[in-house]
């Protein structure tokens, strides 16, 4: 399979947010049509709701990894293991790269954001952040855990 990260990045950079981002570049490799995706992660963005929490990308990768192997039944301990556990690693291998997975951390933002109307998509915008960067690993990450055996 031909690498979809410049995808992602462009995704992010056409104003789509970070999660709708990650999300949608790769949901139809486990069978979800584009719209749902986009539709499923929009309120993923900037933190969770943009309350800066763990970064959308990353909650990108737990829906995706959901999507490769998530668990149906309930009484099923070990599949509910087997979930965190993926999760976990996928999270683990984001945070080696940038120290943290809590978006205000990697934004440099104290607190919440006041407001939950988004930011302006600016040149200035796409200049000041790391977020390109950001879903750029988090689509390396998927490549490389989610979709080796996929293709």
């Amino acid at each position: 399979m031909k690498s979809r990260v410049e995808e992602v990045v462009k995704t992010f950079e056409s104003g789509y947010t970070c999660a709708q981002s990650v999300f949608a570049t790769y949901a139809d490799l486990f069978g979800l049509d584009r719209e749902t995706a986009l539709k499923l992660s929009s309120p993923m963005g900037g933190g969770i709701g943009r309350m800066r929490e763990v970064c959308g990308a990353v909650s990108s990768m737990a829906l995706l990894a959901g999507l490769k192997q998530g668990n149906i039944d309930p009484s099923n301990e070990e599949g509910k293991e087997s979930i965190y556990l993926l999760t976990r690693q996928l999270a683990q291998r984001f945070k080696e790269k940038h120290g943290t997975i809590i978006c205000r951390e990697l934004l440099g933002i104290k607190d919440m954001e006041e407001s939950a109307r988004p930011s302006a998509r600016t040149k200035e915008y796409y200049a000041s952040r790391p977020c390109s960067r950001l879903v750029a690993t988090a689509g390396e990450i998927i490549e490389e855990m989610l979709l080796e055996e996929t293709e």
